[in-house]
């Protein structure tokens, strides 16, 4: 009869820990079965599931398992595990794997036990907990904090909708961000990501901006409103607020644009983006004008926006087509991955308003950045709290992976 033992050590961690209590099993003619290892400020956490080669041999390799530990100043428990539990262990290794990101500006317990609450009454278990984010100092303002757990779940929801719907009114409820998501081999192999403009790579609706300058302001942002809510029509509401811009000097242009920032996070994104070899392309209904500057300062590799029509100097008011809109939004995104040569769960999308959400459902994973409340119901994930970067923990990157 096999004899299955699960070895636990903790201790403070040290250097070459692992190579002499692997070296004693190796000396008994151990088999590893499975072996995991966590270290959380410098105290370590070592489990090794092993299959002991027979009866006679077990206690004497233990023992020295034990003599080996003591001499590192380590803690040892055996856990003797029975072929049966072992067996229904390995059955389970076929379930489906989900992705859990709680996104924070600072990481309290509250929030861990509603997540981790949520998961088991879904009938979701989890297997690995992990920090993304950097080690917060003690006295970082909390508006500037930054902090991503991940937790790696197994099993299939009965309701996915209805779990997705817990976790939303929870991050409302806590002001944070959960992301739920399957596992899987594209999750680790995304290869082109796009982007809305206006309120979501800069901090304003241009259009807007262009209206307080003609003196329409308040008439045109109440359109807006409107038309990123969903209430209005994206194509007859743009030809509406552009027909408001008739006579507007060109040379407005350059003093809105030297106005626009960018969003919190952007710069950090694209860059991390770059090194990993992604496409980026912005795909908006906004202005080229403005979509072009963005372009030459973030590095973005394709601009699809809308032309402003200029005569003798002035804006006509008139829009050139092919509109931007919702739907040539989510072509245009098929039409980058079948250019670059990928599928579609190889793209991330990422916008704001209701013209958004054709092409965040499409994409792999469609991300509702700071988005109008239809738009966050509607979308796979939403992102509220932190700033652009937080897409990156979305895709299980680490802060300590990024550019010096």
């Amino acid at each position: 009869m096999r004899e299955i033992v699960l070895i636990n050590i903790t201790g403070e961690d040290r250097p070459g820990l692992t190579a002499a209590i692997t070296g004693v099993l190796a000396q008994g003619g151990v088999n590893i079965l499975d072996i995991g290892q966590a270290v959380i400020h410098d105290t370590l956490s070592f489990g090794i599931l092993v299959e002991m080669p027979d009866n006679q041999t077990s206690p004497s390799v233990l023992k020295d398992v034990l003599f080996t530990a003591y001499k590192l100043d380590q803690q040892v428990r055996f856990t003797p595990v029975a072929e049966a539990d072992y067996q229904h262990w390995v059955s389970a290794q076929g379930k489906p794997r989900y992705i859990v990101t709680l996104l924070t500006r600072k990481v309290t317990a509250e929030q861990l036990h509603r997540v981790s609450s949520i998961t088991e009454r879904y009938g979701l278990n989890i297997d690995h907990i992990d920090r993304l984010s950097g080690r917060m100092p003690l006295d970082m303002p909390e508006q500037q904090g930054k902090g991503c757990i991940e937790f790696s779940v197994r099993g299939e929801p009965e309701d996915a909708a209805a779990l997705r719907m817990e976790f939303l009114g929870v991050a409302q409820e806590l002001n944070v961000d959960i992301a739920f998501q399957r596992d899987s081999l594209f999750r680790r192999n995304r290869r082109l990501a796009v982007f809305d403009m206006d309120s979501t790579l800069i901090q304003a609706e241009v259009i807007d901006e262009l209206a307080k300058a003609a003196g329409v302001g308040e008439q045109v942002a109440a359109i807006t409103e409107r038309a990123m809510h969903g209430e209005l029509d994206f194509r007859a509401s743009f030809k509406e607020r552009l027909a408001l811009l008739e006579g507007l000097p060109e040379s407005v242009l350059e003093e809105v644009g030297a106005s626009l920032r960018l969003t919190e996070g952007a710069e950090t994104l694209f860059a991390e983006l770059k090194r990993l070899g992604y496409k980026t392309a912005i795909l908006s209904g906004g202005f080229s004008y403005f979509a072009r500057q963005l372009q030459h300062k973030l590095g973005i590799d394709y601009v699809y926006a809308n032309e402003l029509q200029i005569v003798d100097g002035k804006l006509t008011g008139v829009a050139v087509e092919p509109i931007v809109d919702a739907q040539r939004k989510a072509d245009l995104l098929q039409q980058l991955a079948e250019k670059e040569g990928l599928r579609l769960e190889q793209t991330i999308a990422v916008g704001d308003g209701a013209n958004d959400l054709p092409m965040l459902g499409q994409a792999g994973l469609g991300v509702a950045f700071r988005a109008k409340p239809l738009v966050k119901q509607s979308a796979k994930q939403a992102i509220s709290t932190l700033g652009l970067d937080g897409i990156l923990y979305l895709l299980g990157f680490r802060d300590r992976e990024g550019q010096d």
